[in-house]
């Protein structure tokens, strides 16, 4: 924190480092809203991007909070279940990912997945 305290010790630096996190937090999480509906981190991207604008804004140092808290609340949650309702629970989000990728496929290629897989499985 040396640094960031050099760099906040005049105006000019203090502008730059909060236009700069602002602008490379700001992006990060963009991105990572973006790639939300797709298998992968997106969720992680956006609370990247929220620990990013943390460094510098207030509010993202609350809304950050905020999610630890609850992410942690739900993973404790989860843990207290017994096996078969996590079970059904990791099949019901493997079901919502699945048709979230299947409509990506589909709305932005034009490309079925199922009948894809349907296809290639006839083909063997």
């Amino acid at each position: 924190m040396r640094v960031l305290d050099r760099i906040r010790s005049n105006s000019t630096g203090r502008l730059a480092l909060k236009i700069g996190v602002g602008i490379v937090g700001g992006l990060v999480v963009a991105v990572g809203i973006i790639l939300i509906p797709f298998p992968g981190p997106g969720w992680a991207i956006v609370i990247l991007g929220l620990a990013i604008l943390a460094v510098e804004f207030h509010w993202a140092r609350g809304v950050l909070a905020f999610t630890k808290r609850h992410v942690q609340g739900w993973t404790h949650w989860i843990g207290r279940q017994s096996l078969p309702l996590r079970a059904l629970i990791g099949l019901v989000g493997m079901v919502f990912i699945s048709a979230v990728v299947w409509t990506s496929f589909k709305v932005s290629m034009d490309i079925d997945l199922v009948q894809v897989s349907l296809d290639w499985l006839r083909a063997r």
